[in-house]
Order: structure tokens, then sequence, then C-alpha cells
């Protein structure tokens, strides 16, 4: 018996499923994809590039969350 596809967990998220997933927008993933990796910018999670379609592998967005500062206050930004 096959699993209906309605029960699979995706493992790719297009990138308003990945904005909604992480709490931010389709815009800040747009902007940062188009950034790079830039000083005193936030670094977009990884992405993979299927033709033309844009993904967002689960793991790769919960490793970017886990790696993101973790504050108690704004005062340790300075």
């Amino acid at each position: 018996m096959t699993t209906p596809l309605s029960e699979l967990t995706p493992r790719a998220f297009t990138e308003a499923e990945a904005a909604l997933y992480i709490g931010l927008s389709r815009s800040f993933l747009a902007k940062s994809r188009m950034d790079g990796k830039r000083e005193n910018h936030t670094n977009a999670p990884d992405f993979i590039k299927i033709g033309r379609a844009i993904r967002y592998l689960k793991d790769d967005l919960d490793n970017w969350l886990d790696g993101q500062q973790k504050l108690e206050h704004l005062g340790q930004l300075v």
C-alpha cells in the first residue's frame, strides 16, 4: 500500500514554503540569495537550484535557524 501524497513530509520547500517555515518574508530570501554572503548582512539559508526552480532543504533551514545568534537583550549586539 502506498502513502497518500497528503501525508508525505516534504524534504524540499519552495521559496514561499521556506519563508513560512522560518517565519520570514519571501523578499528576504530572494534578496539575500542575490546579495550572497556580505559583511553586516544576514546570510540566506543554503538553497538548491533544479533547472529554474529554487528549493530549500528542510535540514538546511533547520541548520540555518540553529546558527542564528541568540540574544538575551539588544545590548548584546554592540
